[in-house]
């Protein structure tokens, strides 16, 4: 291959590469765009619908029955997701297959949440109508208020007018994204209402990182006899022993009221090694002020505090009273680290 043609085919694949960053940015500025026409419009037209949605949830004494299909569809079993997992019972069912038999899933205490751009969809047909039979409340997210979904919903969510990011204007890009915003919106808005806290998160997410992260400091700390604790008066030569057995690396401690005062590290150790350290006291060497948690702080948190201190154990401190230590190998073993 000449010289000139290796710098053809070199010039080609930067073009290529320049055209591919240039579209992902198009697409980025064109959805960024789409997202803040719903921002606005949260703020005029859209915002009484959106606090109906919120309300009528909230008073229901069934679950949210998210439909849709497509795309639409697709955002829809998301938002079902969101739902579900913090607080709201919901669940998603496919518009065509509820007209085989699925619409026995949805009962007259739901609230059925119909997503369709167009608010044409053929398919939502079996499951609009099933609503205004039993008069199951219903809830339309779409572009077009004077649709035939919009015209049957009670409460439509209408969203405004975008451009796709697809260059044909067909494939659904920036719509999609808009729908789905909307209805994590929408998730966030009744978790908050209803006080969610982390603690409920936990119970729908036991397992993976996430449900590590969400266990707290009483189900993984060392209690009881486990605990590197000794008064300040204890002598470092016995100190030390007390720290090689219980294997934390560091000694807490305690005044007379057995409150926790001090901590005593490795670090600790080295600092004080060569001024007769065996013949002083745990008081004597001790950093006052530990750092501490509660039993109820998240290992999230608690990782990030070991983190941003570059330690490997903190004392859990409950109304004064030293309950446990949780060491990182704690976190690693629970999958929180």
């Amino acid at each position: 291959m000449s010289i000139s043609q290796s710098e053809r085919i070199s010039e080609e694949e930067t073009d290529m590469t320049s055209q591919c960053l240039v579209s992902a940015e198009r697409t980025l500025e064109t959805e960024i765009a789409g997202l803040s026409a719903v921002r606005v419009a949260l703020k005029n037209g859209l915002a009484a619908p959106f606090r109906q949605t919120c309300e009528l949830i909230e008073k229901s004494s069934g679950r949210v029955i998210v439909t849709g299909i497509g795309k639409s569809g697709h955002i829809g079993t998301k938002i079902a997701a969101s739902l579900a997992s913090t607080g709201t019972p919901a669940f998603f069912v496919h518009a065509s297959e509820a007209s085989h038999g699925d619409l026995g899933m949805i009962t007259s205490g739901d609230v059925v949440l119909a997503m369709s751009w167009s608010g044409e969809t053929q398919e939502l047909a079996g499951i609009v109508a099933y609503t205004r039979r039993f008069k199951v409340p219903l809830v339309a997210i779409t572009s077009r208020e004077d649709s035939t979904l919009g015209r049957a919903a009670d409460i439509v969510m209408k969203l405004p007018a975008v451009t796709e990011a697809c260059p044909h204007g067909l494939a659904p890009t920036t719509s999609a994204l808009i729908q789905l915003a909307i209805g994590d919106a929408l998730a966030v808005a009744l978790l908050e209402g209803r006080g969610f806290t982390a603690q409920d998160f936990r119970v729908f997410h036991p397992g993976g990182r996430l449900g590590a992260s969400l266990k707290t400091a009483r189900d993984i700390m060392h209690s009881g006899k486990q605990l590197p604790l000794a008064p300040a008066s204890l002598p470092m030569s016995e100190g030390i022993v007390l720290m090689s057995q219980k294997g934390f690396g560091v000694l807490g401690v305690t005044d007379e009221l057995n409150r926790l005062i001090g901590i005593i590290t490795d670090g600790d150790l080295r600092r004080h090694v060569s001024s007769n350290l065996l013949e002083k006291s745990a008081g004597d060497i001790m950093t006052r002020g530990p750092k501490t948690v509660s039993s109820n702080t998240l290992s999230a948190s608690i990782l990030e505090l070991l983190n941003s201190l570059s330690i490997t154990s903190v004392f859990v401190v409950d109304d004064g009273r030293t309950v446990g230590i949780v060491h990182l190998h704690d976190l690693l073993r629970i999958g929180a680290a």
